[in-house]
């Protein structure tokens, strides 16, 4: 508190605005964390991404897409991503993030990204398609989707299809 300031000021001129944090949140606008991994079908020279967008404090998965490391697929996710109005997104690196991200709202490092990277040692204990060695994967784009897709929709959105 600034003392001298509060000598001076009349008490019927000061507004104070007391907020929760999780509404002070919602004030200042969702935050995500955003990353993709890794995993193949069919062989290693066909790679299959999983691009994913989490809440920033939940850890809950708002958006998900699959195909290959390009910009068009990060697009499509940001697209699925309009109707939340995030204001600030947390990533690594990757060139994507940089080109079509505004620099006011985009964050590069590992320190807010633990929870999207937690998520995928999940995927990986749990479906072994996501595994980089093992004996089970998927023959079609079709069927790696669909498998990881439900699980995603089972375990994160509740919704057993």
């Amino acid at each position: 508190m600034h003392h001298a300031v509060l000598a001076v000021v009349n008490p019927e001129q000061v507004e104070v605005e007391l907020w929760r944090a999780d509404e002070l949140e919602v004030r200042r606008g969702l935050s995500s964390e955003l990353d993709e991994m890794w995993s193949y079908v069919a062989r290693k020279s066909n790679p299959r991404w999983l691009w994913h967008a989490i809440d920033h404090h939940t850890g809950k998965v708002l958006a998900y897409v699959f195909g290959r490391r390009k910009d068009d697929v990060f697009l499509q996710r940001q697209k699925l991503l309009e109707p939340f109005g995030i204001t600030r997104f947390y990533t690594d690196g990757w060139g994507a993030y940089e080109r079509h991200i505004d620099t006011e709202k985009h964050q590069v490092g590992k320190e807010n990204t633990q929870k999207i990277e937690s998520k995928h040692i999940n995927l990986r204990t749990r479906i072994k398609r996501l595994m980089r060695r093992t004996i089970c994967f998927s023959k079609t784009e079709q069927m790696h989707d669909l498998v990881i897709g439900l699980f995603i929709n089972r375990y994160e959105f509740g919704q057993a299809l």
